[in-house]
């Protein structure tokens, strides 16, 4: 009887020390520039490319290269944008004139959010997960400036990280999408 009611403690701790299931990019949902909601759920079985983008930088007319790479494989792979003024204020305070400003000049057609923190304190959700690796699991990724990309594979694991420098359409970023 001893043995049994020991066995029912270890069995109950045990069940209660269970670690908690780590997330997924499939968990989250943020708001779309448009007012709807993006629901990352939605891509499974694609590759997803995740860009902290802004309008007035340097890297800006990565925005080309991001819509060209999109457009060949919208098939296989969903480009997210979000656009965020954590470096040197170089994005526009109004998602409208964001969203204006991408079509115009880019022709942006793929998802872009409502601004966002990319870094700091009101980090939002998803980038606080890209960059952690006590989050993801794969990779802590320090986020120096705009446009450094996240690529997730088809079933919602982080595979890689790229800076800034890193063309959407170099071969370091292609290699994964053959």
């Amino acid at each position: 009887m001893k043995q049994i009611f020991l066995s029912i403690i270890l069995l109950a701790f045990l069940s209660s020390a269970t670690p908690p299931k780590q997330k997924i990019i499939y968990d989250f949902k943020i708001k779309s520039i448009d007012g709807g909601t993006i629901d990352f759920s939605k891509f499974k079985g694609k590759k997803i490319l995740l860009v902290n983008t802004a309008s007035k930088c340097g890297y800006t007319p990565q925005y080309k290269a991001l819509e060209n790479l999109y457009q060949k494989n919208k098939k296989n792979l969903v480009i997210i944008g979000f656009p965020s003024d954590n470096f040197g204020g170089q994005e526009f305070e109004n998602d409208l004139d964001i969203k204006a400003f991408c079509e115009k000049n880019y022709g942006v057609s793929f998802p872009l959010t409502t601004r966002v923190d990319v870094k700091g304190e009101k980090i939002t959700p998803v980038f606080k997960y890209l960059s952690n690796k006590s989050e993801n699991g794969v990779l802590d990724a320090k986020i120096g400036w705009n446009f450094n990309k996240f690529l997730i594979d088809e079933k919602g694991k982080l595979i890689a990280h790229f800076g800034s420098n890193t063309k959407p359409d170099s071969e370091e970023i292609l290699k994964y999408l053959k």
